[in-house]
């Protein structure tokens, strides 16, 4: 899959709102004032999402220190994404992209429509809902905390 349909750094975030573990809506125009990282990932309890997904756990003072919220979303079922925060710890949103699948995935042009799963997508969305860092990743390619780290840099 190309990133013809990618958002691209300078574009306004698209809008969503999707679940959380709890099945609580949450909603990217509510968290206006706060920069996000949103972080999409192909499937819970794989062995590459579940590496990520614990490294930026045990670095999420990075976030934390920059002000950002962390928002992860994936094409799983909330009943999924909830095992998995559970068993692996997450205290960051998992957000549920399951119905209509792939939908928000798909706006920010990294939905694998093949396979019915997210790539790896990372986004850094500032407080202004504008989009200031974006890397897409091929889905056995894990995203590289320093870059994460630079990009929480510019805020």
């Amino acid at each position: 899959m190309g990133d013809t349909g990618t958002v691209r750094v300078g574009e306004p975030a698209p809008d969503f709102t999707l679940s959380d573990t709890h099945g609580t809506p949450v909603r990217l125009s509510e968290l206006a004032g706060t920069p996000v990282v949103l972080v999409f990932v192909p499937f819970a309890f794989t062995r590459t999402c579940t590496g990520e997904l614990c490294e930026l756990r045990d670095n999420i003072g990075d976030f934390d220190a920059a002000g950002a919220r962390l928002l992860v979303v994936s094409c799983d079922p909330v009943a999924s994404l909830r095992a998995w925060a559970e068993q692996e710890g997450f205290g960051f949103d998992l957000l549920s992209d399951f119905w209509p699948h792939g939908a928000v995935a798909s706006a920010y042009g990294v939905f694998d429509a093949d396979r019915g799963r997210a790539i790896r997508g990372s986004f850094l969305i500032d407080a202004a809902g504008i989009v200031q860092w974006t890397v897409v990743n091929p889905s056995s390619q894990a995203r590289e905390l320093a870059a994460y780290r630079a990009a929480l840099a510019t805020l």
